[in-house]
């Protein structure tokens, strides 16, 4: 295994699947491309709706890469292999971004179904589903 895709999002969580990616990575000597898509419409805040439609992207993938810059920061530099941001629909860009890097294996955070995620499905439910390639769904920690 040469590359491993981890996927992280805005949520608590992204530590533990980074942590989780990063053991993998360690025990096969693979290295961690580590990709955040950004979907316009959950994330547009108000400070956005005053500027124009291509400055609205630019500061979404600059924020989106300052957060995965801050989850790295730990990550050795021998390991990490690149941090990748781009805009679209989470499952599809995931999809996407595992075929131009050609990760070895995708590694995604897992979620709870609930209401809207039982009709729609899950994020990681779709890369799953639709990944040419392996994918390890991340759970949370059990509590004790």
């Amino acid at each position: 295994m040469k590359r491993i895709l981890v996927c992280l999002d805005a949520s608590p969580r992204a530590p533990h699947v980074l942590a989780v990616a990063g053991d993998l990575a360690a025990r096969t000597g693979s290295k961690l491309a580590v990709f955040r898509s950004v979907g316009l419409p959950p994330e547009i805040d108000k400070e956005f709706l005053v500027v124009s439609p291509n400055d609205v992207v630019a500061q979404l993938t600059t924020r989106a890469r300052e957060e995965l810059t801050k989850l790295t920061a730990d990550v050795p530099p021998s390991t990490l292999d690149g941090l990748y941001v781009r805009i679209g629909t989470p499952w599809d860009a995931i999809c996407t971004e595992a075929k131009t890097l050609d990760a070895d294996l995708v590694v995604v955070g897992s979620h709870g179904y609930s209401g809207l995620d039982r009709v729609l499905g899950t994020t990681a439910a779709k890369v799953v589903n639709h990944a040419d390639r392996s994918v390890l769904v991340v759970r949370s920690k059990p509590s004790a």
